[in-house]
């Protein structure tokens, strides 16, 4: 048999098994994906995350066995080696890059965030969302360098470089001393965990939730939708507020400016109808109280609790806008108003005219 036909025998043979042993794989899968009827099945996530690296994957590695049986002259057969040996790096490199989703998924599912107190949960994601970019970022800074070292010109030059990595070193350092500040907030802040994702913060005045956690910056979702991104070594050296820090649950502020005839038992008692008929409320904090007294008007303070600071938010207007309905209905005479005096400056000018307005 000629080589030439022999070499593409073995090369052709060789992706036709990895193909089969693949469908072989992904078919033992989802015959148990298929057996799972929740809505998250494992064997169903390696089959989406996984399905195409291992394509590329298992017929490579068939080839790399079969390399040597191949009848080539050794030059070219090096040559073929070393590009397969590239493409194998490059695919399982891929594999696990892939694989770490596979686990992030598993996670995910096992770690929900869509329940009310989601602080283990958000404590958990946060972690991982750091600890992933960072593994990944590591196997391709190894897979490259895999590659270069599979060059004899490179190790060569790796050999010569080492003498000057001391050098090298202090010199990136300072070019890349805000990166690497950065970088190393990133890992302070993924395991002391001042932030973590979806925490509620205000930042800059701006109130809004962590949306995304990277290795350098960190994405702020506004309450209106826009996106306040921020280095991430803002948040070890500057003050911000985070409303979730210990849990979800807050307390919130209503405040009112009425005249000094309004009663405040039927206010209270009104204030305490509302919360009972709002499903907002967690029946944990209900005071009304008269807290200052100004030239003109009284301040009444409403507090009122609920399970989140979305939910506190449309709490107060609720209270702020019944309680406000309430007053203008039984107590207008009570809104805040300006009183003034004529009688005695009448009384001076003319105490005739002073007596007929009294």
């Amino acid at each position: 048999m000629p080589a030439f036909l022999w070499n593409i025998i073995i090369a052709v043979s060789s992706v036709v098994i990895g193909l089969i042993l693949k469908f072989i794989t992904s078919a033992l899968l989802q015959r148990y994906a298929n057996k799972e009827q929740t809505d998250y099945s494992f064997f169903r996530s390696i089959i989406t995350y996984l399905s195409t690296p291992i394509t590329y994957f298992i017929p490579l590695l068939i080839l790399k066995l079969c390399i040597p049986l191949m009848r080539v002259d050794a030059p070219y057969l090096l040559l073929i080696d070393r590009v397969t040996s590239i493409l194998l790096i490059v695919s399982f490199s891929s594999l696990l890059i892939r694989a770490i989703s596979v686990l992030e998924d598993y996670v995910y599912h096992i770690y929900d965030l869509n329940k009310t107190d989601n602080l283990k949960e958000r404590k958990i994601r946060t972690q991982l969302k750091f600890v992933r970019k960072l593994v990944v970022a590591i196997i391709i800074f190894v897979t490259i360098a895999l590659i270069l070292l599979s060059f004899e010109s490179f190790r060569r030059i790796g050999t010569g470089l080492l003498t000057g990595v001391g050098i090298g070193g202090i010199i990136i350092g300072f070019a890349a001393q805000n990166s690497l500040g950065n970088l190393l907030a990133g890992m302070q802040l993924a395991f002391t965990q001042p932030i973590r994702i979806d925490d509620v913060l205000v930042v800059e005045n701006e109130w809004g939730r962590v949306e995304d956690i990277t290795l350098t910056y960190v994405v702020l979702r506004i309450w209106d939708q826009r996106r306040l991104i921020l280095p991430i070594n803002y948040f070890i050296q500057k003050p911000f507020q985070n409303w979730t820090r210990i849990s979800a649950d807050i307390t919130g502020t209503v405040f009112i400016y009425m005249d000094y005839s309004i009663p405040l038992e039927p206010l209270r008692k009104e204030f305490n109808r509302l919360l009972t008929l709002s499903p907002l409320w967690d029946e944990k904090v209900s005071v009304l109280q008269l807290t200052d007294a100004k030239e003109h008007t009284i301040e009444i303070r409403m507090l009122v609790s609920s399970r989140n600071s979305s939910d506190a938010f449309d709490l107060r207007c609720f209270v702020r806008e019944n309680m406000i309905g309430f007053i203008q209905k039984n107590y207008p005479d009570s809104l805040p108003k300006l009183r003034t005096d004529f009688t005695s400056k009448f009384s001076q000018a003319n105490p005739d005219a002073g007596a007929k307005l009294h």
